[in-house]
């Protein structure tokens, strides 16, 4: 069965971590994600939502606890090596994803890694920065690069891996407007399964169907929509006017 056609891409049951004995990061967590889904993780600082990212990656191993990655229990390396290649995970920094001289190199690195000849590696690389708008983005120096455009740049390198599930930690933090809008644009139109980290509700609201509430190491409730209060400023604030939600997801009010 092609994995595409998978109930559930993620599943995690009872899943306990703590770091060097200390006190437990995650405390029996529980949550799973059905394939093609486009979800949101929130919750305070230090809640544990970046470290159940890793323990699904299998860079942090757990105390307790199962993870499934589309039916298949992640138990030894050899189980985590074969979800990395399904599975693509988006650091919050860009710069600890970015560490080659130019674009194309990094981008062209998983597709290397992943066992493809060079000439087919530049060619997933060149295709994937096509994809996202950035052609001509390929001889650039990747750390001359702007905030914005490393982010962009970071998502290119996990998406040239083609994976079939994408983790992605605060993937809208220190974007400019115009990119911003269009990382929205780019989530949207990807037909893949998503889980964001994020503290950007609006960001949420337009790309995810459903959003995981977490705090204190576990998963306190899934809602469709979870109320929230934000900030913002702009000119001629004083003056009478009246905000239209902006909704992209699926033309929802």
């Amino acid at each position: 069965m092609d994995l595409t056609e998978k109930d559930t891409a993620i599943e995690v049951e009872d899943l306990t971590f703590s770091y060097n004995n200390h006190d437990p990061v995650l405390k029996g967590l529980s949550f799973s994600v059905k394939t093609g889904e486009k979800v949101g993780l929130v919750g305070p600082n230090g809640c544990g939502k970046t470290t159940l990212f890793l323990c699904l990656m299998g860079f942090l191993r757990p105390l307790s606890g199962h993870i499934r990655i589309f039916g298949r229990e992640m138990i030894k390396e050899g189980d985590f090596k074969w979800a990395r290649r399904r599975v693509g995970l988006l650091f919050q920094d860009p710069d600890d994803q970015l560490f080659c001289p130019t674009v194309l190199e990094d981008v062209a690195f998983g597709p290397l890694n992943l066992g493809f000849k060079p000439k087919d590696a530049i060619q997933i690389a060149k295709d994937t920065l096509k994809a996202l708008k950035l052609e001509g983005f390929e001889n650039r120096v990747t750390y001359k690069l702007s905030g914005g455009e490393k982010k962009l740049i970071s998502l290119a390198t996990v998406l040239s891996m083609q994976p079939k599930v994408l983790l992605l930690d605060e993937p809208t933090n220190g974007l400019d407007e115009e990119t911003y809008f269009r990382i929205i644009e780019i989530f949207n139109n990807l037909d893949l399964t998503c889980v964001f980290i994020s503290h950007d509700m609006d960001f949420l609201a337009n790309t995810t169907q459903k959003i995981f509430m977490m705090k204190n190491g576990k998963i306190l409730s899934e809602d469709a929509k979870i109320p929230h209060y934000h900030m913002h400023a702009h000119e001629l604030g004083r003056v009478h006017h009246v905000h239209r939600r902006l909704m992209i997801n699926d033309g929802k009010e």
